[in-house]
């Protein structure tokens, strides 16, 4: 038997690669399937069934497309209702695959079709859970995705996951390994551990939601308390992954089509496309397109897209590093991204060269910033999340979140020059680009962000420990490492 994680880091997500003597189940699988059809050709084994554990919000699955290449069946769990075909699994119902069962096991709660799947070993022990969004590691789904107004409240979800949860998941054996859908970072959660493995056993002592002694009510409470609201285009992906999907190989076709200065100037222009650039936050500082948004390839990307430019239907038009235009076509369709239009030929460098007006972003250091604020002290605001903030922060910093900055606009001054930072540069320039399309342009970002910030000897507010924050909404852990290592996937970023 083998169990391989194929960890996203870009979108915080795994997916599963199980095999066993010659035959493969695909568990939550990413949109771009060639990784598991080469697996399964390298182990000379037949993908068997294609499990989906719910209807993902945060990401499109690869569900459709494996279905299509291999003829292996979609399995989903009671109440799922996709409009394809796929095998609607009875609770408890048992799939074998080589020497080894899988069990759907439903635990509504996240949504009511969300389903666990249990391995049972050659010798019929149960060997591990594919919890999906139902159990993370130090956390639990949140329960407010699937509300139907006037039907069912977050308070009322919350109250089915914890009994899916004591009933079907925690009479397990403490040594059963957990693989969750989703690991820190994900929109999905709010307390999620960094690990991306571990045992039950382990999860119940440490999981606030797992408490022995906790009640119904403490868990509603508790599990519903400090959620933010979810990206728009959370229920634009569930869409997808409900209906289905355009094959992502005309996806790629549209979306790296080559396109001269002149040609990108038009389609721009004729289209209303948002022109998006991925290089590195340093280049964009340097000289990028008027109005064009900035979110790097080399941070937390496609969540990022997706929270910031939320419809998914918007034509979008690329600035890529020679040789980056399919990877970024690739990870934009990951969260429901189609519709790229193209790309700059030759890049930011091809703009340039046709003599084009083109924009900046006025950067100082860390050390710089202090020195002009002792001669002349202005606003700075502080794009990192709320829990950040009051864990550590500048003396008279304003906190204007990145994922809620559209909601701050009115906060920054119109006229006078004004500081910008992060934790370390990414999202801050993400920020300066969304403010200046908007025109505002009295800008200066602090590189390096809050770390460079420390670091120079600027006046910090006391340090609060994470941990004594809400308990609930903290994004930090301090968990064990997990018994085995994660699995490489096919990006590995920071947000």
């Amino acid at each position: 038997m083998t169990i391989k994680q194929i960890y996203t880091g870009c979108l915080s997500q795994g997916a599963y690669y199980i095999e066993s003597n010659g035959e493969a189940a695909i568990i939550d699988p990413l949109r771009e399937v060639h990784f598991y059809l080469e697996r399964a050709q390298l182990d000379k084994a037949k993908i068997k069934y294609i499990f989906e554990t719910h209807f993902h919000a945060d990401f499109v699955s690869g569900h459709v497309t494996l279905a299509k290449k291999t003829g292996a069946p979609i399995v989903f769990g009671p109440n799922a209702t996709p409009t394809f075909d796929a095998l609607i699994a009875q609770d408890g119902q048992e799939f074998k695959v080589g020497n080894i069962t899988i069990i759907a096991i439903h635990t509504p709660g996240h949504t009511m079709e969300s389903t666990t799947y249990l391995l049972r070993d050659e010798n019929g022990q149960d060997h591990a859970i594919f919890s999906g969004d139902t159990l993370f590691l130090g956390d639990v789904g949140r329960p407010d995705l699937a509300q139907k107004m006037g039907v069912l409240t977050e308070k009322d979800l919350a109250g089915f996951l914890f009994d899916s949860l004591r009933e079907k998941i925690m009479p397990l054996a403490d040594s059963v390994i957990v693989y969750p859908a989703h690991g820190a970072g994900s929109a999905c959660g709010k307390n999620m551990m960094k690990q991306t493995v571990d045992t039950l056993g382990n999860q119940k002592k440490m999981n606030y939601a797992l408490r022995a002694t906790m009640t119904k009510q403490e868990f509603i409470e508790e599990v519903t308390q400090g959620l933010l609201s979810p990206p728009q285009y959370f229920p634009l992906n569930v869409s997808m992954n409900k209906h289905g999907y355009e094959d992502i190989s005309e996806v790629l076709k549209r979306g790296t089509k080559e396109l001269s200065p002149e040609a990108f100037e038009a389609i721009a222009n004729q289209t209303g496309a948002i022109i998006l650039d991925v290089r590195h936050q340093d280049a964009f500082a340097k000289g990028h397109i008027p109005r064009a948004i900035f979110i790097g390839l080399d941070g937390g990307f496609a969540p990022w897209v997706g929270a910031l430019i939320a419809d998914v239907k918007q034509p979008l038009l690329l600035i890529t590093e020679p040789g980056q235009e399919q990877e970024a076509v690739t990870r934009l369709s990951r969260v429901g991204f189609d519709n790229t239009l193209g790309y700059l030929k030759g890049g930011f460098d091809a703009w340039k060269k046709t003599a084009r007006v083109y924009d900046n972003v006025s950067s100082i250091t860390a050390e710089t910033y202090r020195q002009e604020q002792k001669e002349n002290p202005s606003p700075v605001f502080d794009v990192r999340k709320q829990n950040e903030f009051m864990s550590e922060h500048l003396e008279n910093a304003i906190n204007t979140p990145l994922g809620t900055i559209n909601e701050h606009l009115n906060d920054f001054p119109e006229n006078n020059t004004f500081y910008l930072h992060c934790a370390g540069g990414y999202r801050s320039m993400i920020a300066a680009s969304i403010l200046k399309s908007r025109g505002i342009h009295n800008i200066i970002n602090i590189k390096g962000g809050f770390t460079a910030l420390k670091q120079s000897g600027n006046k910090i507010s006391e340090f609060v420990c994470p941990s004594t924050l809400s308990p609930t909404a903290s994004q930090w852990s301090s968990s064990p490492q997990p018994p085995n290592k994660t699995a490489a996937g096919p990006c590995c970023c920071i947000i």
